[in-house]
């Protein structure tokens, strides 16, 4: 078997690494809910050719490996970084920073890194890849522990605030999503830094000043 997905973890446990760990996040873009970034250990050897970059995968593919990837991971970590982090560091400090604390709750001494374009500085031993969930195995399992979390979340949030329709979009700035933000103002789970519900926010202040 071709094993497209496998050759940097190859590269890796033939120059002495024992424990490679990928991560990846979701939600970097949309303007509402958490930022999940994920790390994923297999042992040496595994490899599944279904497990792919999760944006290629149907979200029944998606619900399916992220069973199979939980059930055959030596270790995994998922962390959720909330809206209010993400404004206060930025969407990039807080995907880094995710991905550090990630591979620190793996509960394992991990000799390296790999990252979807991530460079960790001089945190932990890393190479980051691009489009390294298209890539790697461990990648690619970490972008699919990360989406399919962040996706559950925001459909809980619909329950909370369905007038945003968070189970359509998960909190993505569509045309539908700008429109209901507009119609309805941000909701406790909106990105204040996001240029979008910034203009909101402003416009709520001008509207309040003119008033007075």
């Amino acid at each position: 078997m071709d094993k497209l997905r496998y050759a940097y973890e190859a590269k890796a446990y033939a120059s002495g690494c024992h424990i490679i760990a990928g991560c990846d996040e979701a939600g970097r873009g949309p303007m509402a809910g958490p930022l999940t970034v994920a790390a994923v250990v297999f042992d040496e050897g595994y490899y599944d050719e279904r497990i792919n970059d999760s944006k290629q995968l149907s979200e029944k593919k998606r619900e399916m490996l992220y069973d199979l990837i939980v059930e055959n991971a030596k270790a995994f970590a998922i962390m959720v970084i909330e809206p209010e982090v993400i404004d206060k560091i930025n969407i990039y400090e807080a995907s880094r920073q995710g991905m550090i604390d990630a591979v620190n709750h793996l509960g394992l001494d991990v000799d390296l890194v790999l990252t979807d374009a991530m460079p960790l500085r001089n945190e932990m031993a890393h190479e980051a890849i691009i489009k390294g969930d298209q890539l790697s195995i461990s990648i690619a399992a970490a972008s699919i522990l990360a989406k399919v979390t962040r996706d559950r979340i925001m459909k809980a949030y619909d329950e909370i605030y369905p007038q945003y329709n968070f189970k359509k979009h998960k909190g993505y700035p569509t045309k539908e999503h700008k429109a209901l933000l507009k119609k309805y103002g941000p909701c406790p789970i909106h990105r204040k830094s996001y240029a979008p519900v910034r203009a909101c926010y402003e416009e709520q202040l001008s509207l309040q000043l003119f008033d007075e």
